[in-house]
């Protein structure tokens, strides 16, 4: 709705209540005065035209009521976890009764699944071997395509996952998170609550698992949970959380070294539950290089660069435009203020019509005009078109050469700037494997150079990149290929 009314597509809108608008103070606040900013009424069936008093009375009660709700469901939730009734939601392994709100019954088929992973695990498997497994004999997962280590695993502060789930062992454990709502993104996000406020109900009739095997998969967990300082989490590195695999399209992350000490990469969803065709591995060191190889290439291109001007100048243009007509409506907002202000002052002084009806007229139109007044001023002047002299591009074909050199050492010699330099350019890297040449790897790059540039971006198509291991002669350099 504010997008378009930015456009001027309508000229008032019409709601049965501001609270259809937003519960929210700062909300409705925020949209009332963008709309009375451009000039468009919001108008209430029952109420009129909205004004800043209404706003302020109606967004205060509406969040009251909101909030009022939010405290009466959870108190109506907490009484049927009381009850051993569900709070809400679905679990893994139940199934709720039809008729009876609340009530839940075990699923047979789905309980022997649960009862092997506890079994299975406390027999010393890991959760990926498990949910790998799991996915090869294509069992349905509780949610999504395919069972992940997480999934089993879950999270130890939130309490979360099949291993940590006390309702397997006959105990209803409500109200370990709590759902918080994002002021800028409006996403409602999770956030996990001290233990001391969880409700814990019995209910034994809806165990799944022995205490005696339960008990047992929670001491394996938090012997497996005092990390090696070898495995600690490692410095952020310069394409971490850019990868994706070619043969799937998820993400990728590292696994382990060789003997040599080069770092592996392979593909998360093979890893975590084994669904990936392609499971081997990659080394890290020459995808790098495939990107840092590959954006030179394509930075150097003449025709990135002349496309590169080309969009700047368009890019100048068009903001040149906005701004000249932004400030070209706020110079004529400000005359029709000045024009009417002078007829009422006019009007006044020449005894024509109400003082006390002129006056407030001719103090609200003068706030008026000095708000729009603050706003001109503040406005940046006109941009004017800016054309790049050939000198220009010289300097930048030579601080290109620097700034290569600069970010290959720096990011491999974990540099934090210059590796988010890098993560400036690159969105994704997506690695695909070379089945023609041993070893060889080749990578598709996508980043701003695309956004900007659309399809002339990557014009070479710089994709191939690949090194090998000799015996008894180490890494051989990594070469480009087209």
């Amino acid at each position: 709705m504010l997008d378009q009314a930015r456009e001027r597509s309508f000229d008032v809108v019409i709601v049965e209540a501001l609270d259809r608008l937003s519960r929210d103070m700062e909300d409705l606040a925020g949209i009332h005065k963008r709309l009375s900013f451009l000039g468009i009424e919001i108008r209430a069936v029952h109420e009129g035209v909205v004004n800043t008093v209404l706003v302020g009375l109606r967004g205060l009660v509406g969040q009251l009521y909101r909030e009022d709700n939010a405290h009466k469901v959870r108190r109506g939730q907490a009484g049927r976890v009381k009850q051993g009734l569900a709070g809400g939601g679905l679990t893994y392994g139940y199934a709720a009764v039809a008729g009876k709100s609340g009530e839940r019954v075990i699923v047979g088929a789905e309980a022997e699944v649960i009862r092997r992973i506890f079994q299975e695990y406390v027999d010393g498997r890991t959760p990926r071997e498990i949910a790998h497994d799991l996915n090869k004999e294509r069992v349905s997962p509780p949610r999504g395509r395919a069972w992940n280590a997480s999934t089993i695993n879950g999270n130890f502060e939130r309490g979360a996952g099949i291993l940590q789930n006390e309702l397997y062992v006959g105990r209803l454990v409500w109200n370990k998170v709590r759902m918080v709502k994002d002021p800028d993104s409006g996403k409602r996000l999770s956030r996990p609550n001290p233990k001391s406020d969880w409700q814990v109900a019995e209910v034994p009739h809806l165990a799944i698992v022995n205490p005696e095997l339960f008990t047992a998969a929670q001491h394996r967990k938090e012997e497996r949970s005092h990390t090696h300082p070898s495995h600690q989490r490692r410095p952020r590195r310069m394409l971490s959380g850019l990868l994706r695999c070619g043969s799937c399209g998820s993400g990728m992350a590292t696994n382990g070294r060789d003997k040599s000490g080069r770092v592996r990469i392979r593909c998360s969803a093979a890893t975590e539950s084994g669904t990936c065709p392609d499971a081997k591995t990659f080394y890290l060191d020459t995808v790098e290089s495939a990107v840092l190889n590959g954006l030179k290439a394509e930075l150097r291109a003449p025709k990135v660069i002349s496309e590169y001007v080309r969009t700047y100048l368009d890019e100048r243009k068009r903001l040149a435009a906005t701004s000249h007509a932004k400030r070209q409506r706020l110079e004529q907002q400000l005359g029709q203020l000045n024009r009417e202000i002078e007829r009422l002052v006019d009007a006044i002084a020449k005894g024509h019509g109400d003082p006390s009806v002129l006056g407030p007229r001719s103090t609200a139109l003068d706030a008026e005009r000095k708000r729009i007044t603050e706003e001109l001023q503040s406005e940046p002047p006109s941009l004017k078109e800016v054309a790049l002299h050939p000198t220009i591009l010289k300097r930048y074909e030579e601080q290109l050469g620097r700034l290569e050199e600069a970010l290959a050492k720096g990011a491999r010699a974990g540099d934090g700037e210059a590796a988010e330099a890098i993560r400036d350019l690159v969105e994704t890297v997506t690695v695909f494997r070379d089945w023609e040449r041993p070893g060889g790897v080749s990578v598709e790059i996508a980043g701003r150079l695309n956004a900007l540039l659309g399809e002339n971006a990557y014009p070479n198509q710089v994709k191939g990149v690949w090194g090998k291991v000799v015996a008894g002669e180490g890494l051989e350099p990594p070469t480009p290929g087209l």
